[in-house]
């Protein structure tokens, strides 16, 4: 056992020494970064962005408050890069961008501009939406805007 740990750190001492270990911590790096905006998304959007458009009074005040600086962390996380994973189009713009055909309904129900609020996570998207792969999956905006106002009236909120 001891024989292999020694070998183990012989063969990443001599890895790191040639450069040929960085390329691997920095995959590893980023799969992480990506699980991580990925699970963030999925546990704070989608509950605080259903907030703007299924309730009312205070708790509806407070969801909108809270999904805006939710998008403000992501923009922040954005920063000036193309795409969540630096130049090219990975797993946290998937776990975002499908939010993006919500945006309407939220700003119409929310009484917001999600493009005031956060301009290059809009321009983002935009760019995103240049991609065959997305334009061609994501739904329509104002079909998911009638569809809120039809799933408002069903409980009672319209």
């Amino acid at each position: 056992m001891e024989n292999q740990s020694v070998s183990l750190l012989l063969e990443l001492s001599i890895l790191t020494k040639f450069g040929r270990i960085k390329p691997l911590c920095s995959l590893l790096t980023f799969m992480r970064q990506a699980r991580f905006w990925g699970d963030y998304i999925d546990k704070k959007l989608y509950d605080t962005a259903r907030k703007i458009y299924l309730t009312t009074g205070d708790e509806h005040e407070a969801g909108k408050k809270d999904f805006i600086e939710i998008l403000k962390v992501l923009e922040g996380a954005l920063g000036e890069k193309p795409y969540f994973g630096g130049d090219n189009f990975g797993f946290g713009d998937i776990a975002l961008i499908g939010f993006y055909s919500w945006f309407h309904a939220y700003e119409v129900y929310g009484n917001f501009s999600i493009e005031a609020e956060c301009p290059k996570l809009v321009a983002w998207a935009k760019m995103c939406m240049k991609r065959d792969s997305v334009a061609k999956t994501l739904p329509d905006q104002h079909k998911i805007l009638e569809f809120v106002k039809i799933l408002r009236e069903k409980l009672g909120l319209e």
